[in-house]
């Protein structure tokens, strides 16, 4: 009997539901295999409820946590976070991807629409040659930024050298895949002073949130800035803008705050100033109380953890491209100019209706949760917005009431993790069961705007 049409496209008629169930099923194992009794310190299976919590944290690289990693986590449960955190850094169906190139030397086409809709590559002509720098680019950088942390925690905070090696790994990778997942109980706020261990970590967060695409853009290109793309171009130029104005902006804030940066000297408050400006680009390490910060220092926060980092790297949020994009609609439209441009390049009207439609439905998912934890709990309102557009921006920063937050609030941050991690724009599409195309239009009308 032969295959109707139905039938001939597949379990997945869309890329992007195949990206979406192979993170869900992810996610779904990880939380199994924290459900076995040596993953946990505490006598018996943990709750799933926790297992599930953290395995959607660590797979869709947020950080957020119920419980203190460092002490409810035995080794092997901390192995298993480390493992999904890698998974999801790369990416569920860009790691299937390169496990079928590693062993058929070819992607079919199904699989690489698949593979270029996680890694937003530009084409698929260009996707191959993507993977196999995403699997060099990350183990190289990992390896490196592990070492250095690895020996820094050996011959400057007296750890024996199979911990440093082991801690060494576990904060490498986190950091590079924005996970802002640690072993330590107060995350880096021990390291608050240490430059060489925060720098590390600093460089690490910002080379795996500004996207692959953008570094395979400046090794091909490193002394050819003007043939850059455009989205490589409009990452770098908004991501240095946001770095700059996040080290700023908390360093005024906190400068004479005590429980923050006043604590220390103007050096340690500068570093300390850089540190907290980057890690909201979706990597969740603080080395200050933010449950302690000013409400300047929050909204400030606020701001930048909901852009983000790029796309197609480890960070979540709208993404900085998506900002961007949305800041030259609105001066294109201010300007009275028929075209959106960048960098003499004009942007098709489909790339600027996705970024509204990003933007749309990544504000109202964060607006949605805030206002379903707020009319359950008792929760502070800042901390409640300051928890949902972390979980949203898959940052995994925290005033601290993570652990506090009930059935319903962890019932509403973990899909917000997932929707984050993927993107609204993907986990949308993948709810399309097909795209059709109007062979008519309709009569224009305009109505009023403002």
């Amino acid at each position: 009997m032969p295959r109707t049409p139905r039938a001939r496209q597949g379990l997945f008629r869309h890329p992007a539901q195949a990206v979406t169930a192979g993170f869900v099923a992810v996610i779904l194992i990880g939380a199994g295999l924290l459900c076995i009794p040596a993953a946990s310190t505490n006598e018996g299976s943990p709750p799933f409820v926790e297992a599930l919590f953290t395995a959607t944290s660590a797979v869709t690289v947020t950080g957020l946590t119920t419980v203190d990693t460092a002490t409810y986590w035995t080794p092997f449960g901390q192995g298993v976070i480390l493992a999904l955190i890698q998974l999801g850094g790369l990416g569920i169906m860009t790691s299937a991807s390169l496990l079928f190139l590693a062993v058929a030397r070819r992607l079919n086409l199904r699989g690489s629409l698949r593979a270029q809709a996680e890694v937003h590559a530009l084409g698929i002509g260009d996707l191959r040659r993507l993977l196999v720098f995403i699997l060099a680019f990350t183990v190289a950088f990992e390896v490196i930024v592990s070492t250095v942390l690895a020996m820094r925690l050996w011959l400057g905070a007296g750890r024996d050298l199979p911990t440093a090696w082991w801690e060494g790994a576990f904060h490498g990778v986190s950091a590079f895949n924005n996970a802002g997942f640690s072993l330590y109980s107060d995350n880096l706020v021990g390291f608050a002073t240490d430059g060489w261990f925060l720098i590390t970590v600093a460089v690490a967060v910002i080379a795996g949130g500004l996207g692959f695409p953008v570094w395979l853009e400046l090794v091909r290109r490193p002394r050819q800035p003007r043939r850059w793309t455009v989205h490589a171009k409009l990452t770098l130029a908004t991501t240095g803008a946001l770095l700059a104005f996040g080290t700023l902006v908390i360093t005024i804030f906190e400068w004479s705050n005590p429980a923050t940066l006043g604590g220390h000297g103007p050096a340690a408050r500068l570093l300390g100033g850089f540190f907290a400006g980057v890690m909201p680009r979706t990597a969740g390490f603080n080395a200050i109380d933010y449950g302690e910060a000013d409400q300047e220092t929050l909204l400030a926060t606020d701001m930048l953890m909901i852009v983000g980092g790029g796309s197609g790297g480890t960070a979540g949020g709208l993404k900085v491209t998506t900002f961007a994009l949305l800041f030259l609609i609105v001066w294109a439209e201010l300007r009275g100019d028929r075209e959106v441009s960048a960098f003499r390049r004009s942007i098709p009207h489909p790339v600027q209706r996705q970024a509204l439609t990003i933007a749309v439905l990544g504000l109202n998912a964060v607006v949605l949760a805030t206002l379903v934890i707020m009319a359950t709990s008792d929760l502070p309102h800042q901390a409640v917005i300051f928890e949902t557009i972390s979980a949203f921006a898959t940052v995994g920063l925290s005033t601290g009431i993570t652990p506090e937050l009930n059935g319903v609030g962890q019932a509403v941050v973990i899909p917000l993790m997932l929707i984050g991690r993927i993107g609204p724009l993907t986990l949308g599409a993948a709810l399309v069961l097909r795209e059709r195309e109007r062979l008519y239009a309709h009569p224009e009308e305009r109505p009023l705007v403002g």
